[in-house]
């Protein structure tokens, strides 16, 4: 799997950047070769369709076809549980590639979330959804909101096909409930939230980058406008000792260890 860059992990400048603005992208990651794996396997499936699979329409949001009978209905959002849909993708999840960088971000012993992200994440041109200003953590139930996911890029990541927006440093923040609306999105139409909000940058990326960003990082998308179908592997990583909370979603399913990352 490798790219480039070697197991050696991050620099002192990239581990720096992370704790200040709650992101960090390494460049060319991946091997061309793995990458081209990953995309052939991900169109396959999109095109059988293999589920598990949620539809745009799930998300309800701006944008997203209303049910699965009208056009547009049956555009997948996501390829559910890459872990177990295929070797290619558990193999880049597990790789001493990225277990050399998150035991620098998290801790020693690492270990991958089966329950969340765990995807190929899609992006359709005519009807990909917008998704607004959120933090991954109000979906999930930890110990401690110490997540961090892994974002590879299967191909051009850019604006004009819905690249991830995000919000540097806004990890660190505390916000007031009326900040958010009632399902913890940002909201856009309060003055109090746009000098945050004109700090957005895009996270552009090519084939084989990777973007590593903490779970209360608020990030955003658009619309795919393009002719082609964008594609990213993501996965989200906590320390072994912040454990899910029984009970909830997170705990649906177990936990993989990661090497230590020194192999």
């Amino acid at each position: 799997m490798s790219g480039s860059t070697t197991h050696k992990g991050f620099g002192d400048a990239e581990l720096a950047q992370f704790e200040r603005d709650g992101y960090v992208i390494a460049r060319g990651l991946t091997s061309a070769a793995a990458v081209a794996r990953m995309r052939e396997v991900a169109l396959a499936h999109l095109v059988e369709p293999r589920l598990p699979i949620e539809y745009e329409t799930d998300t309800q949001y701006p944008g997203a076809p209303a049910s699965l009978d009208v056009p547009g209905g049956r555009t997948v959002r996501r390829l559910l549980q890459a872990h177990a849909r295929d070797a290619v993708f558990r193999e880049w999840a597990l790789s001493p590639l990225l277990s050399a960088r998150l035991v620098q971000l998290l801790g020693p012993r690492v270990e991958l979330s089966q329950a969340h992200h765990n995807c190929i994440m899609t992006k359709h041109p005519a009807y990909s959804s917008v998704t607004g200003w959120h933090r991954d953590i109000r979906y999930w139930s930890f110990e401690r909101p110490e997540l961090v996911s892994v974002w590879l890029a299967l191909g051009e990541e850019h604006r004009r096909n819905g690249c991830l927006l995000l919000l540097p440093g806004s990890h660190r923040l505390e916000f007031r409930p009326g900040q958010l609306d009632t399902t913890q999105f940002l909201r856009t139409d309060l003055d109090e939230n746009q000098m945050l909000l004109r700090t957005q940058m895009a996270a552009e990326l090519h084939a084989g980058d990777v973007l590593f960003f903490h779970c209360r990082l608020f990030h955003a998308a658009g619309h795919n406008q393009t002719a082609e179908t964008k594609l990213s592997v993501v996965h989200t990583y906590h320390a072994a000792g912040n454990r899910p909370l029984a009970g909830t979603r997170s705990a649906a399913l177990p936990d993989v260890p990661l090497l230590d990352g020194c192999t």
